[in-house]
């Protein structure tokens, strides 16, 4: 059964630092690429945060995080990463994980980041 788990959310004070998690079981993990998203508060859409591609060949980073973020992965421990560096209050979302398969998304449950003072 293929499965995203992510982990690692919580509140964190601007300026702080969180480090996401998302283990996967069920698939060739080192043979796919991962991606971060995220959702605000009050948006309807997911926002695209994110991509590492496999053997960690390549990374991409949406304008609003670049410089902030930075996307890992360990292939042995079949898990991607999202470090979150100087948090804003506008950085609170519920973030996910996502891969592809084909046609198909496959997502994680999501994890709740706050922001705030």
């Amino acid at each position: 059964q293929v499965q995203l788990v992510e982990s690692g959310g919580g509140s964190v004070q601007p300026g702080g630092s969180l480090r996401l998690s998302c283990a996967a079981s069920g698939f060739s993990f080192r043979d796919f690429d991962m991606s971060w998203y995220r959702q605000v508060p009050g948006r309807q859409e997911r926002e695209w945060v994110g991509y590492i591609s496999k053997s960690s060949a390549s990374t991409s980073y949406a304008d609003s995080v670049k410089g902030r973020f930075t996307i890992s992965r360990d292939d042995v421990k079949n898990t991607v990463y999202l470090q979150m560096n100087s948090l804003k209050p506008e950085d609170t979302a519920v973030y996910w994980c996502k891969t592809r398969f084909g046609f198909s998304n496959v997502w994680g449950r999501g994890t709740q980041v706050t922001v705030s003072s």
